[in-house]
């Protein structure tokens, strides 16, 4: 039997603790996807999304023995990945104030940036406009949206995943609407 049919991710957490590295792979392969494609909506940035995927399952290997079979191990790993990039977000909030504070002498930088802005002017305008505006909105906002909207998740997992009620999860989803649709 392969580990693939082994069943559930409840079983899979089970194996690993017991000491199964195989068991534990099989956890990443499953969710690594749907993982990285939540936080790189979430950061913006595939590297820095990519790395926080990793440290996020470093983390849930380490609080394997905390995880729950009884529910969803995909809420559980998609609600370590939004803390990742929540404290990413607050660091990157730092670094954004060092770097205006610190002397220009990044010119090539800067040239890098005129590139790059040249190239949303493309035919894919609207869409990178969208983008950065969910990346200006509020982090309380830019969850909910990017979770219920972008990845599909029923109101109730949404709501499990961040730790607020399907209430809070409507009420941000239609402020995070309303925040698009004013800009």
């Amino acid at each position: 039997m392969t580990l693939a049919a082994a069943g559930s991710d409840g079983d899979l957490a089970a194996r690993s603790l017991a000491g199964d590295q195989r068991a534990f792979a099989e956890i990443v392969s499953r969710h690594k996807q749907f993982l990285y494609g939540l936080t790189v909506r979430l950061v913006g940035s595939p590297d820095d999304a990519l790395d926080l995927v990793q440290e996020a399952f470093v983390s849930a290997h380490g609080a394997l023995k905390r995880y729950d079979p009884e529910r969803p191990m995909r809420t559980w790993l998609a609600r370590i990945a939004i803390n990742k990039a929540r404290d990413w977000r607050r660091k990157e909030r730092v670094r954004a104030v060092l770097r205006s504070v610190l002397p220009l002498g990044d010119a090539p930088d800067v040239a890098a940036d005129q590139v790059s802005v040249e190239q949303q002017v493309s035919d894919r305008a609207e869409l990178a406009e969208v983008s950065r505006q969910i990346a200006k909105m509020p982090a309380k906002l830019r969850e909910v949206l990017v979770l219920r909207t972008i990845e599909g998740l029923p109101q109730l997992q949404v709501a499990e995943m961040l730790g607020i009620s399907e209430k809070s999860v409507e009420t941000r989803l239609y402020r995070a609407r309303r925040y698009l649709a004013e800009r």
